[in-house]
């Protein structure tokens, strides 16, 4: 049996002829022509592959009113309306992902941008709801963010029966307020005032739990973000007469709210420039305002 050439080969075997110089040399500029052109396919047939699919695929958040939400057996709010919107303008049918979020933004870019989920979700073509803010976007390098659509703001919405007006949070002392479990609201509640609010500070599994609350006249005031409250004022019915919103600073709070956006692969320049056309089509034609204005929530220029 003839040794194996991997433990090494018999003195007595003929070693292969020498490829010539000039076969080498186009064998490597093929290599290299090759590994060129895979470095710069995906970026430039991205859109491409869209359209030749006709499907946009549109990452959303899962449980998020007004933006994204089960709506009987099917997801509704701002966020699904204007994928199915983006589609339109560009000529292509919608594809949802809804996600559940993740410890944080970057890893939910991660997930539904540029890389997809461990258990194989994933990624979309675009993810919406997406803070546009330079310092994240320098972090989440991987991501390109762009098209910024709305700008949201924590508001604390006051029952005016028990609280006329609020300049700041120590004038809450002695109410019972409210706001969602892990929210920046909650934070700055539980915080506000050198903590003297904490005992009579409720906390709720969602915003819209502790609305419902204010609503009924549970709590004297709710911190939830202003698209929260107002989807939530149209939702119940409720005269907007009777809550007043005001933007109450904290040091917890960013102060001018957030301006959130889009976010496709790094690279796909392209795609990106396609989408924020399609956005722009469509809140010179009014669309975008009428989206927001469906889910009773006024449009806050980003």
């Amino acid at each position: 049996m003839p040794a194996s050439p991997v433990r090494g080969p018999r003195r007595s075997l003929s070693p292969l002829p020498a490829a010539p110089a000039h076969a080498v040399r186009w064998l490597c500029g093929a290599l290299l022509a090759a590994i060129a052109l895979l470095g710069t396919q995906p970026a430039l047939a991205d859109l491409a592959r869209i359209r030749q699919a006709g499907t946009l695929k549109v990452a959303v958040y899962k449980g998020l009113p007004p933006f994204s939400a089960v709506a009987g057996s099917q997801y509704g709010g701002i966020d699904v309306a204007l994928a199915r919107a983006l589609g339109k303008e560009l000529g292509l049918s919608v594809s949802l992902l809804p996600f559940d979020a993740d410890e944080n933004m970057s890893d939910d870019l991660r997930a539904m941008v540029w890389r997809g989920h461990y258990l194989g979700y994933g990624p979309a073509d675009v993810m919406l709801h997406v803070p546009v803010d330079r310092a994240f976007m320098r972090e989440n390098d991987k991501a390109l963010i762009f098209a910024p659509y709305y700008r949201e703001t924590f508001v604390l919405v006051l029952d005016r029966e028990r609280m006329p007006a609020a300049r700041g949070l120590e004038d809450l002392a002695g109410q019972a307020t409210g706001a969602a479990a892990g929210s920046a609201g909650a934070n700055a509640l539980l915080s506000g005032a050198g903590g003297a609010l904490r005992d009579k500070v409720k906390i709720y599994a969602e915003a819209d739990d502790a609305l419902r609350a204010l609503f009924s006249g549970e709590i004297a005031a709710a911190m939830v973000t202003r698209a929260q409250y107002e989807s939530a004022l149209k939702a119940a019915g409720q005269s907007a007469n009777r809550f007043a919103a005001a933007e109450i600073s904290s040091p917890l709070l960013p102060p001018r709210g957030w301006a959130i956006g889009m976010a496709v692969k790094s690279g796909e320049r392209e795609l990106a420039e396609s989408l924020e056309n399609a956005l722009n089509a469509i809140r010179r034609n009014g669309e975008l305002e009428r989206i927001f204005g469906g889910y009773g929530v006024s449009m806050q220029a980003p």
